[in-house]
């Protein structure tokens, strides 16, 4: 069985808009609608909800309930920090279910290929990430912001969500994390790297996966989709 976590607690800075990125309309939709609706009707048994305290109600009733999401078991409050926001979606994870999958609601162009890939992929690699080569030759930099070294770009990925593992190896790594008191981290194949020793297998994602972070990525998202 497999639980998906899906983060929408962020409050999207620099979006430069006074409502918090995921809520923000698509095509008449809000962002959050469109991660939601490809698990609602993916092979995952349940979608653990995390966003914002305050944002809980309006999530339950302009969202999920609205658009009839019917895998979204729990909506909890996330974190100040992403890493916090997996953690409280973690604990409310069904004990029974074996692999998890965390994914940001920032990705509305994530396609039920990729999640049935990174499920494929967590099974046999116990870790994965959707992602993709990066396309321009990339830059190491001094604190001068001079460059010092160009890495091999064939080796370099873009790295995507969902991140997916089985449940007991991220639980682990994410109890070590607590104990370490580390607040150096950016997303869980990091962590689970770290904590673990456990490497994440690439799985291909799209290009049209984008983040919506800035303004500009709005209309991107709008454009894939229209």
């Amino acid at each position: 069985m497999v639980s998906a976590i899906i983060l929408a607690a962020g409050k999207g800075s620099r979006m430069k808009s006074d409502k918090a990125k995921q809520f923000m309309d698509i095509n008449d939709k809000p962002l959050l609608y469109y991660s939601l609706k490809i698990f609602d009707a993916s092979v995952v048994d349940e979608i653990i909800l995390v966003t914002g305290r305050d944002d809980i109600n309006y999530v339950k009733q302009e969202i999920v309930d609205k658009y009839g999401f019917q895998k979204v078991k729990r909506v909890v409050p996330g974190g100040k920090e992403r890493f916090e926001s997996v953690m409280k979606g973690l604990k409310a994870v069904d004990r029974r279910n074996k692999i998890v999958m965390i994914h940001d609601s920032a990705r509305p162009c994530v396609t039920n290929r990729m999640i049935l890939d990174s499920i494929s992929g967590a099974r046999r690699y116990k870790a994965c990430t959707v992602a993709m080569p990066v396309k321009d030759t990339i830059k190491i930099v001094d604190e001068n912001e001079f460059g010092v070294e160009t890495p091999d770009r064939s080796r370099v990925y873009q790295i995507q969500t969902p991140q997916t593992f089985e449940k007991s190896l991220l639980e682990e790594a994410y109890s070590r994390l607590k104990i370490s008191g580390d607040r150096d981290v950016t997303d869980d194949t990091m962590i689970v790297e770290r904590y673990m020793d456990v490497p994440s297998k690439m799985i291909e994602g799209s290009y049209e996966n984008i983040k919506v972070t800035t303004p500009e990525d709005i209309k991107i998202a709008q454009l894939y989709l229209s």
